[in-house]
């Protein structure tokens, strides 16, 4: 409870010390923008993600709700106020690096990071389609070097050759990461989206894909790892497959049969997805073929989605 209030007060004081936008202030400073912007200076496990979903929340809640995304072997949290200490006291660690981290204006030597920092892939694409629904050209943040505590070296960087290979089957939520001299936006060639033309000429399909929301690939497919998606979220980073069969009027051997076809498919087509760096998602019509899915391969849950716009 001492942590909310914190993060109440931070909300508080960051209202109040907020001056009026003058007319002339240019819509570059819009709140989201700024999020974006102050994320891409911070090191993240996920590329980004969750700071591009919850940009549009003040800076503070969006550290409390990001904070367990990003690197922590590479940041120091200080200080130098003592307001943080009294407000977190008795709260573990992890309640004063996010008062310090969410405090409206950061005093100097509070957040260090050590290395440079390499902009997200998620935030880097979130700030490129801001800057073209704005008609300007993209002004990339700058790789930021942070200075380094004198007695805290930084932790060294294993080499990819040392890095251990997932075993064979194994059920890893993500791929392992690029090697640390690869920006998380220099992807292989094959996980590069290509938009290409949809398959076969189903105006339902069509209308469900299209329909995902901030669906970046309407009217086409998104071409990955040799398989072509029926969307992609390019902000959330996610690739999705649509079903529109009409499965509840189908004889329970063919559902029986439609249900352990579509298990071996989406786990395959998940895998590409997770290979380059993407989430997957399908969208079913049926509640029924969505609940007979997740009883059937428990690894499904969360990854099947019932659509309600088709």
């Amino acid at each position: 409870m001492r942590f909310r209030a914190c993060i109440a007060l931070l909300l508080h004081v960051s209202a109040c010390a907020t001056s009026a936008p003058s007319p002339r202030a240019p819509a570059a400073r819009a709140p989201e923008l700024a999020n974006l912007q102050r994320a891409a200076t911070l090191p993240w496990t996920d590329g980004g993600r969750c700071a591009v979903q919850e940009a549009t929340e003040p800076w503070p809640v969006l550290v409390e709700r990001c904070f367990q995304a990003l690197d922590h072997d590479r940041l120091e949290f200080h200080d130098p106020t003592g307001r943080c200490s009294i407000a977190s006291a008795g709260a573990a660690a992890v309640g004063l690096g996010v008062c310090v981290l969410a405090a409206p204006e950061l005093v100097v030597g509070a957040v260090i990071v050590t290395g440079v920092v390499v902009v997200g892939f998620a935030i880097q694409e979130a700030l490129e389609t801001y800057a073209e629904k704005k008609g300007r050209p993209q002004v990339r943040p700058a790789p930021e070097a942070r200075p380094v505590s004198e007695t805290k070296p930084p932790p060294q960087e294993p080499s990819p050759k040392q890095r251990p290979k997932p075993e064979p089957g194994s059920s890893e939520d993500w791929p392992p990461p690029l090697p640390p001299e690869l920006s998380e936006r220099e992807r292989r060639p094959e996980c590069k989206p290509l938009r290409v033309p949809p398959k076969g000429g189903n105006r339902l399909h069509n209308k469900c894909a299209d329909g995902i929301p901030f669906n970046a690939y309407r009217g086409a497919n998104a071409l990955v790892n040799g398989k072509a998606f029926d969307a992609l979220q390019v902000v959330a980073g996610m690739l999705w497959e649509v079903k529109t069969d009409n499965f509840d009027t189908y004889p329970i051997e063919l559902q029986d049969i439609v249900i352990r076809k579509n298990v071996r498919d989406f786990l395959i087509e998940r895998e590409l997805a997770r290979a380059c760096g993407f989430d997957f998602r399908v969208g079913v019509r049926s509640a029924t073929h969505k609940t007979m899915l997740e009883t059937d391969e428990p690894r499904l849950m969360g990854v099947i989605v019932l659509m309600d716009w088709c």
